[in-house]
């Protein structure tokens, strides 16, 4: 009699169910700002291969939710701040393309203790709904941050809110004499660190326009800003912007250019293009990349084989004839099956890579591939020479996986 009151006890004191990503996200930030057409502007969305709309313009939330679950997209709508005294948990809009409600973008430290019960409610109010917040990239400053350094920013934030998803957005100069990649990558490294520690998965927020100082990205570079993101482990890549923001103030605001996806006035620009080809690969590569687990990220240069390549599944890569000297990422993973994967990266946003490659093992290495999603033998691109020749184009990448280890 006792045990079952017991276990009627520990029943209601169970917590609500938590949110569960189930596909890999290609996201986007700001949505249509257009009262036209709208459900025809989300199937737009939709046919570059996008899967999750980030906060609410053009209608309400609740129009929103239905219009994305008839165009196969899920959403993340705005949820603003309550007034103190309230629980707007309660009359949040529902619906089965809903994944959560957005609550707040680059917060400080002083805001975490607010965010956390608002996180609380959600669990309990919106059970298996994400309660989303994204935080400030690791250029932020320590007033910005009110943190005394980004290791604790993050760690703060983990321990008060504890999150269901850790988000942050880097936009790194890409400019001639000013990169500022390796910073991106340090970023990445801490997402990926602490993601794991923490069980949850890692999205982040890349530019795909020009605003302030950065420059309008190329092909290559936005490539290689996503593929350096599934190097470490992301299980999210978030585009910004899709539609371009009103600049405002006379032209004198972050956005005067445009050239997001879609002009302010709707109009596809070159990057909408770009998205739906590195999209559609994304999209076919996904399932396979829910199921990896970022173990490290090696940088390596064939003009310097010195460098170590211990536990990279990688023995040598090495320039061929008098091709230049090529850098690489070499995102080393874990497979939920047991297996090991491996994620090269051309680090060139510039020119192509024609590496040869030794894995390290001895069994069969196979690539996933980005036009069926299935798993093939590696292809040795240039058969007449000797060894495997993997063809990378500027900050492409190629994904493959090891054979089970045996016992």
């Amino acid at each position: 009699m006792l045990a079952a009151l017991f276990a009627l006890i520990d029943l209601g004191a169970a917590e609500p169910p938590r949110f569960t990503q189930d596909r890999f996200a290609i996201g986007l930030w700001v949505p249509p700002r257009t009262p036209h057409d709208l459900p025809g502007r989300y199937r737009e969305i939709r046919e570059a291969h996008f899967n999750l709309v980030i906060g609410t313009s053009g209608f309400s939330a609740e129009e929103q939710i239905r219009v994305c679950e008839a165009a196969g997209l899920k959403v993340l709508v705005d949820a603003p701040a309550p007034a103190p005294g309230t629980h707007p948990a309660k009359s949040l809009p529902e619906g089965p393309a809903c994944w959560g409600y957005s609550l707040a973008d680059e917060p400080a430290t002083t805001a975490f203790a607010d965010l956390a019960a608002r996180v609380t409610a959600l669990r309990e109010q919106r059970p298996g709904r994400l309660g989303y917040i994204n935080l400030f990239p690791n250029y932020a400053g320590p007033t910005q941050m009110a943190a005394t350094s980004y290791e604790e920013y993050v760690k703060q934030f983990l321990k008060t809110v504890k999150p269901d998803v850790l988000s942050m957005d880097h936009y790194p100069q890409m400019r001639p004499g000013d990169d500022s990649r390796a910073e991106y990558l340090k970023n990445l490294e801490v997402m990926r660190r602490h993601s794991v520690a923490a069980g949850i998965p890692f999205w982040n927020f890349f530019h795909s326009m020009p605003f302030g100082d950065r420059i309008d990205p190329t092909e290559a570079q936005i490539r290689w800003m996503i593929h350096a993101s599934i190097a470490h482990g992301a299980k999210g890549v978030m585009w910004f912007c899709y539609w371009t923001p009103g600049q405002g103030n006379g032209g004198t605001g972050e956005f005067p250019k445009g050239g997001a996806l879609l002009t302010a006035e709707g109009r596809r620009t070159r990057h909408y293009d770009e998205a739906r080809r590195i999209n559609d690969g994304l999209e076919h590569w996904g399932p396979v990349l829910m199921r990896l687990t970022g173990r490290g990220v090696t940088r390596h240069s064939t003009g310097n084989p010195d460098q170590p390549l211990a536990r990279t599944g990688i023995r040598s890569l090495q320039r061929v004839g008098s091709d230049p000297d090529a850098a690489f990422l070499i995102g080393t993973l874990d497979h939920a099956d047991g297996r090991q994967a491996v994620l090269l990266v051309n680090h060139s946003t510039a020119y192509t890579a024609w590496p040869t490659v030794v894995f390290d093992t001895e069994g069969e290495v196979r690539e996933v591939s980005r036009e069926d999603g299935l798993e093939h033998p590696a292809v040795d691109d240039s058969p007449e020479l000797k060894g495997l020749q993997v063809s990378l184009g500027a900050g492409d990448a190629r994904l493959f996986l090891f054979p089970p280890a045996k016992d």
